[in-house]
């Protein structure tokens, strides 16, 4: 359930935390020739940023992470460099965010969020106002920040997060950011006719893409063990339905096999044999309980 952020308090991390088991997988698809999407897996602290593996899992003791996919757009080859440059904007400015939201004041998830979007949204503009070669361009961005108690996101556009607890349904927790997704949000059309509107794919708002109007969606989840959460392009969306989503990330991953990877895997394999007309990502993160203490 999406709720308000409550203020960030400095993490009692000395206790046992949660596990988070990530992954994250692109494609091209079967159609373009060139990929536009790109997904960002960090774990940062007080005193640096870390990229992470496609794979992998670690406790939150050691700090927060954040998981983001952006899908870009423009001619030419603008709309892969705007979505590199908006991961690459993430990295360089989240330290400052984490530092400033850790340091014990009640800092306001909201606005720390919305300063970070707000600040990659005019980077891009200015990139587009500056290079005739990227002008226009622009990407959607879906982020996910989880800390010790609560996983906080910011988003817009149309790539999507999508939240599963162990006892309820899926839940898209991002607003698409277009006429179709509003349509579909006030119940005047169904999925169905949300995935066929000849609109669909035509975005109010986007980081840069020449719009002077960007308010991002941002809210939180509360975290409990064995939560599930995907962030994925819409090309992943375009060749599944919700209940194929929630179907897959419910199967049990062969014997032996990491959850997240495996789901993530095959969430995008099956998006593609279903569709593949557009780049396909996808990053499925899950919430393990901590494991039991050692015996003395």
């Amino acid at each position: 359930m999406s709720l308000t952020p409550p203020p960030r308090h400095v993490p009692n991390r000395s206790g046992p935390l949660p596990e988070v088991h990530w992954s994250g997988i692109t494609h091209v698809g079967r159609v373009r020739p060139n990929n536009e999407d790109v997904f960002l897996a960090l774990t940062v602290d007080a005193h640096e940023v870390r990229y992470l593996g496609k794979t992998g899992h670690a406790s939150l003791a050691g700090g927060d992470f954040v998981f983001a996919v952006s899908d870009g757009m423009g001619g030419a080859q603008s709309g892969e460099f705007a979505s590199r440059c908006t991961v690459d904007r993430i990295t360089r400015i989240f330290p400052k965010v984490f530092r400033l939201a850790a340091s014990g004041k009640g800092v306001e998830f909201a606005d720390v969020l919305n300063d970070l979007f707000t600040q990659i949204h005019n980077d891009l503009l200015k990139l587009g106002y500056s290079y005739e070669e990227c002008a226009g361009m622009g990407a959607t961005l879906s982020l996910g920040w989880f800390t010790p108690q609560w996983m906080y996101f910011a988003h817009v556009g149309d790539s999507r997060i999508y939240h599963l607890p162990q006892d309820g349904h899926l839940c898209q927790l991002t607003h698409d950011h277009s006429h179709v997704g509003w349509l579909r949000r006030k119940g005047s059309i169904n999925e169905r006719e949300a995935r066929t509107h000849p609109r669909r794919n035509a975005l109010q708002q986007a980081l840069g893409a020449g719009h002077q109007f960007m308010e991002p969606h941002i809210g939180g989840v509360a975290l409990r063990p064995n939560d599930r959460f995907l962030i994925c392009s819409d090309g992943l969306i375009d060749g599944l339905w919700d209940r194929q989503i929630e179907e897959l990330l419910r199967t049990p991953p062969p014997a032996g096999a990491d959850s997240a990877r495996s789901h993530a895997q095959h969430l995008v394999e099956e998006s593609l044999l279903n569709s593949g007309r557009d780049n396909t990502t996808a990053v499925v993160v899950e919430l393990a309980a901590p494991p039991p203490p050692a015996a003395p």
